[in-house]
């Protein structure tokens, strides 16, 4: 057997830089307040695909393994134990076997057990009776055969096949465990966890409310009293609040670099960072229904992209151009810069590609004179109208005429899930900075959150290929000829990967905000506020 011991990750820790926000002793006590963009279509994070669940409901739970919630860049280096105290990997690398924590209870007071465990991923896998409304990340665990368990305190994984990352997609933010006698739907509206928070109140469209859990098998923590989120979908609106006092922090990574200045204008002693946030802002393309149908007319339609005028526009420069793993540095699987401009319409003469998708568009019967006229469809808030916008006004440039239709949050991953959409602009969050989680759960035949039905199985057995590698250059080498495919395919343009802003006041201590991906760094046991 080869053992992982998470409790003996000390010396890691120590490598890690300080967050130069923490001063002094802990206090305990006060309301977290931080406005939120929108509002969430559930509590639910399992049957969630957007932050907007994550950032107010991670705190509730507790997972397996997290990443540490104070190293910015997540990595399997940095994995620390939560409801298991260790973890171990058989020596053919297909069962993980975790010790789970003897001391933890739901906030309703019943025991934590190896059953939630079991609960939870046959859940997800599909295979309990009770099913989510929605299960976005079903796909995540295709390669579990079942998990099984031990007594009160051990649960296993046993894999089809080694799949080395299985303990970073468990530590995601998306991972939490699930109490087994609470209902998929109570947990929509009333969600019981194990985390330092319990759940107080959601009203739609209004607020979120949390409060600190005094049972808490953390000793002393947590160090706030409660957290309230109140939904403002208006930015300038959000960003007022914030500077005159009203909120203690935005909504993370949400503070675009415009806005960012006249924070800090108005408010010079903020605390801003601006990191990469693994989101990427993309094209979906309903490739099974004309007119996208046609791979000429999907060609064209990327070659047309100006990348860096999107850059320009939305970051004034401070954004990325890749392909769908993030870029380096922060991103650990990145494909080369070289790499990235053979492929069609990365190259940087825009004029040349766009004279080419012309050629595409009038092969396919379209012209000056008759043009295609699309929707394209959106969700109902600034990140993803604005690059919309943008993405109309270039389409111009081949004989396209698109119309915005926007979608309320509640709705719009239901509709693209059942490809409700001709052409969409969507934001792709890669919750784990791992080709297992971005490849399977995004381009995989059958995944629910493959919104655009791109299906190709020989391009999957690379899938596998890459997931079994343990050598991780190899590895890279392999996840960088599938990035290309995909980008060539016209799987699912990359647009760009954002850098976002998120600002807080000087008293609020011990935040760290992640580099490579926007969904698990909201635990907030250990926030406190100076005041």
């Amino acid at each position: 057997m080869r053992s992982v011991h998470a409790l003996g990750v000390a010396a890691l820790v120590m490598q890690a830089l300080p967050d130069p926000t923490f001063a002094g002793e802990p206090k305990s006590g006060g309301i977290f307040r931080i406005y939120h963009r929108d509002s969430p279509g559930s509590a639910s994070i399992h049957e969630g695909a957007t932050y907007s669940i994550n950032i107010p409901f991670m705190p509730v739970f507790n997972n397996l393994v997290i990443f540490d919630q104070h190293i910015a860049q997540n990595s399997q280096d940095t994995i620390r134990p939560e409801l298991a105290e260790s973890w171990v990997w058989s020596g053919d690398g297909k069962t993980l076997t975790f010790k789970l924590r003897k001391d933890v209870k739901w906030h309703d007071g019943k025991p934590f057990t190896s059953a939630d465990v079991k609960c939870t991923f046959d859940m997800v896998m599909g295979k309990s009776q009770q099913k989510f409304r929605q299960n976005p990340r079903k796909s995540w665990y295709d390669e579990v055969n079942e998990v099984t368990v031990n007594g009160d305190y051990e649960a296993s994984f046993n894999l089809k096949r080694p799949q080395p990352a299985l303990l970073s997609l468990l530590a995601s933010g998306y991972t939490p465990v699930y109490p087994c006698h609470v209902s998929p739907g109570d947990m929509r509206t009333k969600p019981v966890g194990t985390g330092p928070f319990k759940f107080v109140e959601f009203k739609a469209n209004e607020s979120i409310k949390l409060t600190k859990n005094p049972d808490y098998w953390k000793k002393g923590l947590p160090y706030l009293d409660g957290i309230e989120f109140t939904i403002i979908t208006n930015r300038s609106t959000a960003i007022l609040g914030f500077v005159s006092g009203k909120f203690d922090m935005t909504f993370p990574t949400e503070v675009s670099i415009p806005l960012l200045k006249d924070v800090k204008s108005q408010a010079p002693n903020a605390v801003c960072v601006v990191e990469p946030n693994n989101v990427s802002t993309n094209i979906i393309v309903n490739s099974s229904n004309p007119p996208f149908d046609n791979v000429d007319v999907r060609r064209a339609m990327a070659m047309a992209l100006d990348r860096k005028a999107f850059v320009q526009i939305q970051f004034e420069g401070q954004a990325d151009i890749g392909g769908t793993m993030l870029p380096a540095p922060a991103g650990l699987w990145a494909m080369p810069k070289e790499m990235l401009e053979q492929i069609p319409g990365y190259g940087p003469n825009v004029e040349k590609n766009r004279e080419d998708a012309r050629k595409l568009m009038q092969k396919a019967g379209y012209g000056p004179d008759k043009k295609l006229a699309i929707k394209v469809s959106t969700r109902n808030i600034p990140v993803y109208r604005d690059p919309a916008i943008i993405l109309i006004d270039q389409l111009k440039s081949i004989y396209i005429d698109a119309e915005l239709d926007v979608v309320d949050t509640a709705q719009w991953f239901p509709k693209v899930a059942r490809k409700d959409y001709s052409l969409g602009l969507n934001l792709t969050g890669n919750a784990v900075d791992d080709p297992d989680q971005s490849f399977y759960e995004n381009y995989s035949c059958g995944s629910e959150r493959n919104y655009t039905g791109y299906c190709n199985k020989e391009i999957e057995k690379l899938f596998d290929e890459q997931s079994m590698e343990k050598d991780v250059n190899k590895r890279k080498k392999l996840v960088w000829e599938i990035d290309k495919k995909l980008q060539e395919d016209v799987a699912r343009p990359i647009i760009f990967h954002s850098r976002t802003g998120t600002c807080w006041q000087p008293y609020v201590k011990n935040v760290t905000i992640m580099s490579n991906s926007s969904y698990n760094g909201y635990r907030y046991e250990d926030v406190w506020m100076d005041k």
